[in-house]
């Protein structure tokens, strides 16, 4: 396929455009600032005439794509004011979810967030590993807007059948060279559990994306992304049973399994991931 990524200097961007160019996609990336060569368009987002512009052709790189892949985004809570948040991450969803249909490309994967689940779980999540299933509880205005996201893309699909979009809701994206600061969580259980101590390496955040690429059916879904285990050395159950004594634990985990459920994901989509910081320290 011929894919636009949103986001593609991020972190998880770099990842995922490695990723699908290694499996034989034709990758243009998009964002405000890169590096600049015939794979990579500076765009400013949040501009819908050029999004569309962009979507439809850019002369002698394209002329138009089967799938967007959507990251880009101001990246976490706090990082500006919240009014530009809102405005930045909520305007580029909406300008390259529109720009696609204008364009008929039907195949959407944007990134949601661990966030809309209820981070930093100041107030007990409803039960333990946390899934899809329960409404969303956002507690910043990123975590609302990525919410307000997925809700845009029911309604967008809603209007049209034959749209697909998929949110990946990624947990914290690592880098190998992340993994050095790991062992030290473990002094503080309460160091990392606003995620329930979860991560996503960035290489399995791409098998994701060309998971949800390869699988996405017409409507719109949603999938929590996380490593197959925890940041932690002590057992998961132990850590819920600490931290979280009066929620239920509904099933029951493995050792350092990850208390964010990918069961979904491994079902639907076909995703497992691959790498653990446990092989890099």
């Amino acid at each position: 396929m011929r894919i636009a990524v949103t986001g593609s200097s991020g972190k998880l961007g770099r990842s995922v455009v490695t990723g699908l160019r290694e499996a034989g996609h034709e990758v243009l990336g998009l964002d405000l600032r890169g590096e600049r060569g015939p794979d990579f368009l500076s765009i400013d987002l949040t501009n819908y005439g050029d999004v569309a512009d962009a979507f439809h052709g850019v002369d002698e790189r394209h002329s138009g794509f089967d799938a967007v892949v959507h990251l880009a985004a101001i990246p976490a809570p706090g990082l500006q004011a919240d009014a530009a948040t809102f405005r930045n991450n909520m305007n580029a969803t909406y300008n390259v979810f529109q720009a696609s249909r204008r364009a008929g490309i039907k195949r959407i994967v944007h990134a949601s967030s661990e966030t809309v689940l209820g981070l930093p779980f100041d107030e007990d999540p409803p039960y333990i590993p946390v899934d899809e299933e329960y409404d969303a509880r956002p507690e910043s205005t990123y975590s609302m807007v990525k919410h307000l996201e997925e809700q845009m893309a029911i309604q967008l699909t809603r209007w049209d059948p034959e749209l697909s979009i998929t949110a990946l809701r990624f947990s914290n994206v690592m880098d190998p060279a992340d993994y050095a600061d790991f062992p030290s969580f473990d002094a503080d259980p309460m160091l990392r559990k606003w995620n329930l101590w979860g991560y996503i390496d960035g290489r399995d955040g791409a098998q994701a994306v060309l998971c949800a690429l390869e699988h996405a059916s017409k409507g719109f879904d949603r999938f929590i992304i996380a490593a197959a285990d925890t940041v932690m050395s002590r057992s998961s159950a132990s850590l819920a049973a600490k931290v979280f004594p009066a929620v239920e634990l509904v099933k029951e985990v493995g050792e350092h399994e990850t208390l964010l459920s990918i069961d979904k994901a491994r079902r639907l989509l076909g995703f497992e991931p691959h790498h653990s910081w446990r092989d890099s320290v």
